[in-house]
C-alpha cells in the first residue's frame, strides 16, 4: 500500500480551521487541537442559538402585542380568539409591528375582533387535514384482486449454451 503524506491537503485543513478559530482565547486560536475543539464548541453554540432566536422573537412579539392590547382594555388571549372568529389572519411579527409602529391601525384590528366576539361569530372552518394525516384516518379498503399472471415462457428461462473455449 503506498504511504500517503497528506501535504498540502493537512494544510489547508488546519489553516482554514485556525482561520475560523481567530480572536478565540489564548491556545484556543493558535494550536489546532484546542481549535478544533472550541470551533465544534462554537458552532454548537451558533446551531442552538439560531433556534433561540425564534424563539425570542416570538416572545417579543407576544409581549408587545399584549402591551398593545392591554392599552384599549383587553388581553394578548381575548384578541387572538377574537381575530381567529373575525377571519383576521395577520401573524405576530407583523401585528407586533403594527402596534409599535401604528397603534391607530393595531386598534383598528382590535375593535374587529372585539366586534366578532360580542356577535358571537362561528370561527371559521378548520384547515383540512394534512394529506399523511388523512391518509392514516381513512379506513383501508379491500385490496384489488391480482391481475392473472401470464404463461411463463419456459424457452426464455433456458440457459444459453456455453461458447466454445478457444
Amino acid at each position: 500500500m503506498p504511504r500517503v503524506k497528506r501535504g498540502t491537503v493537512r494544510r489547508a485543513k488546519r489553516k482554514k480551521l485556525l482561520g475560523r478559530a481567530k480572536g478565540f482565547f489564548l491556545n484556543k486560536s493558535k494550536l489546532y487541537r484546542e481549535a478544533k475543539q472550541a470551533v465544534d464548541k462554537a458552532l454548537g453554540y451558533g446551531f442552538v442559538g439560531r433556534r433561540r432566536k425564534k424563539r425570542d422573537f416570538r416572545q417579543l412579539w407576544i409581549i408587545r402585542i399584549n402591551a398593545a392590547a392591554r392599552e384599549n382594555n383587553w388581553t394578548y388571549r381575548e384578541l387572538v380568539h377574537g381575530m381567529t372568529l373575525a377571519g383576521i389572519t395577520i401573524d405576530r411579527k407583523h401585528l407586533a409591528d403594527l402596534a409599535v409602529t401604528d397603534p391607530a391601525a393595531f386598534k383598528t384590528v382590535l375593535e374587529t375582533a372585539r366586534r366578532a366576539v360580542e356577535s358571537g361569530a362561528k370561527a371559521p372552518a378548520a384547515k383540512p387535514a394534512a394529506p399523511k394525516a388523512a391518509a392514516k384516518a381513512a379506513p383501508k379498503t379491500a385490496a384489488k384482486p391480482a391481475a392473472p399472471k401470464a404463461a411463463k415462457d419456459t424457452a426464455s428461462k433456458a440457459k444459453p449454451k456455453a461458447s466454445p473455449k478457444a
